[in-house]
This record gives C-alpha cells, structure tokens and sequence, in this order.
C-alpha cells in the first residue's frame, strides 16, 4: 500500500459543494491499495503513519507523530498514485488494486485508523473530490510498504 502523506494546518475534502471530512492541524494523507495488498499490508502502513515522526518537537526537530500532538486525520482514497509512468505519455494504472478490492481495503484501513486514533475524516471513495490544504512547511513524505 502508498501513503502520500502532508503534514498540514488544515485540509478538507469536498464532494461536489459537500464537505466530507475536515481537519485542522494533522496529516492528510492520499491512500493508494496496490494489487496483492492485503490487511497485513493496511495494519503496517497504518502504524507506520501513525508513528511516523513529521511535527517538531520543541527544539524544533522533526521528532514527534501524528498521535503525539493530537494531530487529526484526514485519508483520502487515490488509486493514481499506484501508476506506471515508465513508458508513454499516459499513465497506466495495471498496479492499483481492482476498484472493489480498493475500496474494500481502504474502508478497512479508515476502520482500523479510527479504532486506534481519535480523528480521522475521510473523503469518498470513487467520487470526484476537490482536496483543499494548507501545507504546513511544506512537509511531504511518500510511504509505502508491501504485505
């Protein structure tokens, strides 16, 4: 599984004029199942991003999570980040997960984001989303495990 995760002061998502999920300062992070992913893959690309150390501590070092300053989530679905861009001029998207097994994995990975975290706001799988943020730093990590 990918994780395109942004540290930021604020994020939402919008589904036409309908706000979905909102977060103030935390993580927004882009959800990518790749084919053969499976739950093992979800639960370690979770913890990863739930430990990872992004916010500054008060030396001002990157040394503290997500969890550690009460940071929200906000976990929007993205098959395109598992596109092969190698050859052409037109991505292919052969890696990412069939659409049912996506949405099947990712509404695992929010479930299981929502057991272990206290904010967690999510977009709408397969919709037209319109993702706002504001950066902060601008700080920006690709993560990506395999099960």
């Amino acid at each position: 599984m990918i994780a395109l995760i942004q540290r930021v002061k604020r994020a939402d998502v919008r589904v036409g004029e309908r706000v979905t999920g909102a977060i103030d300062a935390g993580l927004l992070a882009l959800v990518c199942a790749e084919r053969g992913d499976n739950e093992a893959a979800a639960d370690k690309l979770l913890a990863k991003m739930l430990g990872y150390r992004v916010f500054s501590d008060t030396a001002g070092k990157m040394n503290l999570s997500v969890q550690s300053v009460d940071g929200g989530l906000l976990l929007v679905s993205q098959f395109t980040l598992a596109a092969d861009t190698n050859s052409g001029l037109r991505p292919s998207f052969t890696p990412a997960a069939p659409p049912d097994e996506g949405k099947r994995l990712f509404e695992y990975f929010v479930g299981q984001a929502r057991d272990k975290h206290p904010i967690v706001e999510t977009g709408e799988f397969g919709a037209e989303m319109q993702v706002s943020l504001v950066n902060d730093g601008p700080v920006t990590f690709w993560l990506q495990v395999r099960p």
